[in-house]
């Protein structure tokens, strides 16, 4: 009673290289940092992002893709709170740590990065064996079960980074700008970033709300007896 469709064989594929790709990225990067960190301590903190960060600004890039699969409809996901945690962890990594070398050398960055990884390798592997019609139960248990307590913390340690952020924003002067008349009013742009953490707080709210349902979808014992059939 299966019907092959090419259309959606072929979109699979594409989920699924997409999936394989940044699972490769993360666990390169997780990797990295644990290596480091066995072999250098507390040394290896201070180049941590010069050793793995433009891996972690592709991985980040090419997340955005994903706003696109739901928009297009070959990711069933829900759109806005996948968007806000897109959105969050681009605006933290390039206009927050890329552009502030004094805040890439700082302890925050490597546990929000350490965070970033162990959440998005679980994910993608999870992903990348649900393309395939694979649920393995400990995977999915722990797919939908981890970020509950992690992805709050992920919140609070980007809080935290934008918080050591200011003070050399302020000192800087980056991204502050006067518009041009006929606005002709200073941006002055660590109030930015203060207004940006209440978005960043409401939008964890929200999101931690959609992780319960998600894994209440996911983890209830009927839908795993219809996964395992």
């Amino acid at each position: 009673h299966y019907h092959f469709h090419p259309h959606s064989f072929t979109m699979n594929t594409y989920l699924f290289v997409y999936d394989l790709i940044q699972f490769c990225g993360h666990s390169w990067i997780f990797t990295n940092m644990i290596i480091r960190f066995m072999s250098f301590g507390k040394d290896s903190v201070a180049d941590t992002f010069y050793s793995i960060g433009l891996v972690m600004r592709l991985c980040q890039l090419l997340s955005v893709l994903e706003i696109l699969h739901i928009l297009i409809g070959i990711d069933k996901s829900c759109l806005f709170p996948r968007f806000l945690q897109i959105t969050e962890r681009i605006i933290v990594l390039f206009v927050v740590i890329n552009s502030q070398e004094e805040v890439q050398g700082k302890y925050v960055v490597c546990v929000l990065f350490f965070l970033w990884n162990l959440l998005d390798v679980v994910r993608y592997t999870y992903n990348m064996l649900a393309r395939m019609g694979i649920y393995y139960l400990p995977l999915t248990w722990l797919n939908f079960s981890l970020c509950i307590p992690l992805y709050p913390l992920s919140v609070l340690a980007e809080a935290f980074t934008i918080c050591v952020s200011l003070p050399y924003f302020e000192s800087f002067g980056t991204y502050s700008i006067k518009l041009p008349f006929p606005f002709a009013f200073p941006i002055y742009f660590p109030y930015v970033l203060k207004m940006y953490l209440l978005v960043l707080f409401i939008g964890m709210c929200f999101i931690i709300q959609n992780l319960f349902s998600e894994k209440a979808a996911h983890l209830g014992t009927g839908n795993i007896k219809k996964k395992r059939s």
